[in-house]
């Protein structure tokens, strides 16, 4: 008898936090229950979400920007379930897939760019991994450098190129890389003139934050890495596939001309895991020089035919639903929608976006008495006064946001990029409320929030922490 998924889910939705908390992260499952987010969601459609109580959420988070297409897209699943149904051959590895290289060609005719070949793995960061390796091959140099605040994937690697010491403590000593401050040409060019670097990798939009450089900053980037013999990698893990309103992010700036671009999370449309590393030909054959080192680096499922199938999907789908020139007016009813918000509203510092990747930032207020607040809610945990936004965004209004990373004021939004006016406007509406309720203090949304960072003091000094952690 086959197993009975709907029915299994079924009969634990009521369970899903305490098997998470006692199989697989404990401390996951305890922060996400002191914040109220610890929610079983049974369906999604869309732009939409339901709980096992039935309750409809707006989904502004996408799964870190992987359903640019939306939660189970119909055209997606229908492909993927021909394909199934067609009993086809995948993962023979002494093959040479059909569907890669139809992928392969249409990533590079959408890239726009002159590179030619297209490296198949599973993951962003493994595309991260695949990318530096092949750099230093390429050049015969060592040392790789990344930019301020960056975040290009978790694995050893990647962990080497990220901006966020949250991630790096504990884990170094960190191989062959350097970090320079993003945005700033001056600092590039001082780095690459030591002469050892074997590629920048950088973020067109940076995803911690939402970090837009300033205009000319990568063609500039480009420029100096050619001029110094480096190799410019352009990770459009979530900023590409149409989040910006463009199908990369470094089309903003037409004179970029990276040698490599990373490519993932959005590529599948969600079913399956895939990324894909575009680069020079003249990289690829400094990897594979010959018949015998034609598999010196491979990855086990980065030539499955059924992700190829969802990839051919998914950019079938964006094409014939305009997703991209979605994601450039939506991004914009939205950003000018907070902005005017933003008016309204002490706290909000900043508002940054491209096409539907913004960035919502919080600082200290001008008037004493919300100063105050701030400096109290700050100095139990810096995190925590975005938690007084999405807590009631999701508790009263059904909205699930995310903040935009550790000590971070910031909330960053990244929709599917099949959201509507209506689901924009819903939004605004939303935080708008949310945020004239955090202009009166003290009040409930205060005592809340005080009452939350409390917990999480009394959690992170228990006698049993440092024991189990």
């Amino acid at each position: 008898m086959p197993l009975d998924i709907r029915a299994l889910i079924s009969a634990h939705a009521e369970e899903a936090s305490a098997l998470y908390e006692a199989h697989v992260n404990p401390r996951l499952a305890k922060a996400l229950r002191l914040i109220g987010f610890d929610r079983c969601y049974v369906k999604g459609s869309g732009p939409y979400l339901w709980d096992s109580n039935g309750r409809r959420y707006l989904d502004m988070l996408a799964g870190y920007g992987v359903f640019n297409t939306g939660r189970n897209h119909p055209a997606i699943r229908q492909a993927l379930i021909d394909f199934m149904m067609a009993d086809a051959a995948s993962l023979v590895q002494m093959e040479t897939p059909i569907l890669c290289g139809l992928l392969a060609r249409e990533l590079k005719r959408r890239c726009e760019r002159d590179l030619e070949r297209v490296y198949f793995c599973s993951t962003g960061a493994e595309a991260t991994e695949t990318a530096m390796k092949f750099a230093r091959r390429a050049t015969g140099r060592s040392r790789i450098l990344y930019a301020s605040r960056a975040f290009h994937g978790l694995t050893t690697g990647a962990l080497s190129v990220n901006g966020c010491d949250v991630f790096r403590d504990g884990f170094g000593p960190l191989p062959f890389a350097s970090q320079v401050p993003f945005g700033d040409p001056e600092a590039l060019e001082a780095a690459l003139s030591e002469g050892d670097v074997a590629a920048f990798i950088v973020e067109p939009v940076q995803g911690k934050g939402v970090r837009i450089p300033p205009p000319g900053y990568l063609a500039e980037a480009s420029r100096l890495c050619r001029h110094h013999g480096a190799l410019l990698i352009c990770d459009e893990v979530q900023c590409g596939m149409g989040r910006t309103g463009r199908f990369l992010a470094l089309h903003h700036d037409g004179a970029v001309q990276p040698d490599m671009i990373l490519l993932s999370k959005a590529l599948s449309g969600g079913y399956v895991p895939l990324a894909a590393v575009l680069m020079q030909r003249s990289i690829f054959d400094a990897v594979f020089t010959s018949v015998d080192r034609a598999v010196v680096h491979s990855s086990t499922f980065g030539k499955s035919s059924f992700a190829m199938a969802a990839g051919l999907a998914t950019l079938s789908v964006m094409d014939e639903e305009d997703l991209t020139g979605n994601a450039a007016r939506l991004g914009d009813r939205l950003g000018k929608g907070l902005v005017a918000i933003a008016a309204r509203h002490e706290f909000i510092q900043d508002v940054r976006w491209r096409g539907l990747m913004l960035g919502i930032e919080f600082g200290r207020p001008r008037s004493l008495k919300l100063r105050t607040a701030w400096n109290a809610v700050s100095a139990l945990n810096e995190d925590l006064f975005c938690q007084a936004v999405t807590i009631p965004l999701l508790e009263d209004h059904g909205i699930l946001t995310q903040v935009a990373g550790n000590r971070m004021s910031t909330i960053k939004l990244t929709p599917p990029l099949v959201i509507t006016a209506a689901d924009v406007d819903a939004f605004l509406g939303a935080f708008d409320m949310v945020m004239s309720s955090l202009h009166g203090f003290p009040g409930p949304a205060w005592e809340s929030l005080f009452r939350i960072g409390r917990n999480v003091l009394s959690s992170n000094s228990s006698p049993n922490r440092k024991a189990t952690a």
